[in-house]
């Protein structure tokens, strides 16, 4: 292999980090514009769910909430690309809809792995103040991570717990499930294509969880997983746990 410093050999110090930098500028600004492209498609498709009537006013609560996620996804990723603050303003918000949203978004795909997927609310009107968008993207991770990842018996217990909402996400292991469908379909897809999983959506979780002065912890064994979402009440004087 020809030695970088031969390919050099002879150039003036500063066209060689010029010429280096000028070709870095360009691979990025490729790169950049592939993104945009690739942004730009992603919003029509959504765009014309939304003046279907999927994601609008009347549209079927499933729907509407699924949309609303791919948006704000779509927006966080233009602001990544393009600039802009991600911020958005906090608010008091009721968890028991945005749960029972995400199982309405899940149970389908449990149903086809041959799954089941139990809630246990036991926290009454639990209130905290922040990001709706981001509690929902936690959420709906807590229970894809179960449902890739664990077995098919998926149980959410949420409780109050010291001025605080628990919320538990558990699974029976991947060992319970039938041998042909240990292997999830992002499993195969991943194999197949010889990439490796990289365990994203754990990390939105913990984000989550940090930005809203929460904790997250996650326990696995053979026999399946525990994970659990810690959120600090809006205001637990008048939620006694």
């Amino acid at each position: 292999m020809t030695d970088v410093a031969e390919i050099f050999s002879g150039w003036p110090l500063g066209a060689t980090l010029a010429a280096v930098t000028a070709a870095q500028g360009l691979r990025a600004g490729r790169r950049r514009s592939a993104i945009n492209e690739a942004l730009h498609e992603l919003r029509r498709p959504l765009q014309a769910i939304a003046l279907a009537g999927g994601g609008g006013v009347g549209s079927p609560p499933m729907l509407e909430s699924s949309v609303r996620l791919a948006a704000a996804a779509l927006e966080r990723l233009d602001r990544e690309v393009n600039g802009g603050s991600l911020q958005r303003p906090a608010e008091t918000i009721e968890v028991r809809p945005l749960l029972e949203a995400a199982l309405r978004r899940w149970r389908a795909r449990v149903a086809l792995a041959g799954g089941s997927l139990d809630l246990r609310w036991r926290a009454g009107r639990a209130l905290v103040v922040g990001d709706r968008v981001a509690l929902a993207q936690a959420l709906d991770n807590l229970l894809v991570n179960a449902i890739e990842h664990g077995g098919p018996a998926i149980s959410v217990d949420a409780r109050l717990h010291r001025g605080r909402l628990r919320v538990v996400v558990a699974d029976s292991g991947r060992a319970s499930r039938p041998a042909e469908r240990r292997d999830t379909p992002a499993d195969v897809i991943a194999r197949l294509s010889g990439r490796r999983r990289h365990g994203h959506g754990l990390t939105v979780v913990r984000q989550v969880a940090a930005a809203h002065r929460g904790r997250f912890a996650l326990r696995r064994s053979e026999g399946g997983s525990l994970a659990l979402l810690e959120l600090p009440l809006a205001s637990h004087d008048s939620q006694a746990a």
